[in-house]
């Protein structure tokens, strides 16, 4: 399936869903930051995804990851809530999305990395090369946000 990203855009259309889902920003010992190239938007992104009933928020965190990634992973804390009424998603099945995502830093702890249906590419990046990557803005901002040391509580927006 295929999305459209509208990041403040007037002519956007108007959301007809909110789906409550995760994000995580996971850095090996090297500081680099686990992206993958998703199959959906073709951008770079973190790892994550849509909350499914019947499980914990940290159990979304690390399905996501290893679904999407191959690596294991453990949640330590909430980077933010990012909840932007102006960026949704419009899915070629109709859907429109408000974004609602809560993002997380984990630490990974095993696995090896591997693409699935949803990433065509992972890798761990320094993030020195970020900027050589399409990245949204929604996710760019967690991604700044997940970097920052200096972070004492968790955003929300």
């Amino acid at each position: 399936m295929s999305r459209t990203d509208y990041y403040r855009d007037p002519d956007a259309p108007q959301a007809n869903s909110v789906v409550p889902s995760v994000t995580a920003v996971v850095r090996n010992t090297d500081g680099h930051l686990l992206l993958i190239h998703k199959t959906d938007n073709n951008l770079w992104a973190l790892p994550g995804g849509g909350h499914d009933i019947g499980e914990a928020i940290s159990q979304t965190v690390i399905r996501e990851v290893e679904e999407e990634t191959g690596i294991t992973v453990a949640v330590e804390d909430i980077i933010g809530l990012y909840t932007d009424p102006q960026h949704v998603m419009a899915y070629d099945d109709g859907e429109v999305r408000q974004q609602f995502s809560i993002c997380f830093h984990a630490r990974p702890v095993g696995g090896t990395l591997r693409t699935s249906s949803e990433s065509k590419e992972v890798r761990w990046v320094s993030p020195t090369d970020l900027d050589k990557l399409e990245i949204h803005p929604s996710m760019r901002l967690r991604i700044e946000h997940g970097l920052d040391d200096s972070r004492t509580a968790p955003y929300i927006g």
